[in-house]
């Protein structure tokens, strides 16, 4: 599933020590988010993801993109 502007793809309700499972096509884990600590309104999430996929918060990955050069202006 895929979030779209102002629409959630998935949404899952967990509990402190509670997993989600993200899997490749194949049904193979591939990353696995665990809830570690509910501190009352905010959240801690461990990520467990290959070392070749990027994880960000979604302020940072923001950040990296307006920092990145145009696609256009990649020398190949």
């Amino acid at each position: 599933m895929v979030a779209t502007e102002g629409k959630m793809g998935l949404v899952l309700s967990r509990h402190r020590d509670e997993q989600i499972y993200v899997c490749d096509r194949s049904g193979k884990v591939e990353t696995i988010i665990t809830v570690v600590d509910i501190r009352g309104d905010k959240v801690r999430i461990g990520v467990n993801a290959p070392q070749d996929r990027q994880v960000h918060r979604r302020e940072i990955y923001e950040q990296i993109q307006r920092e990145r050069p145009p696609r256009n202006l990649i020398q190949q």
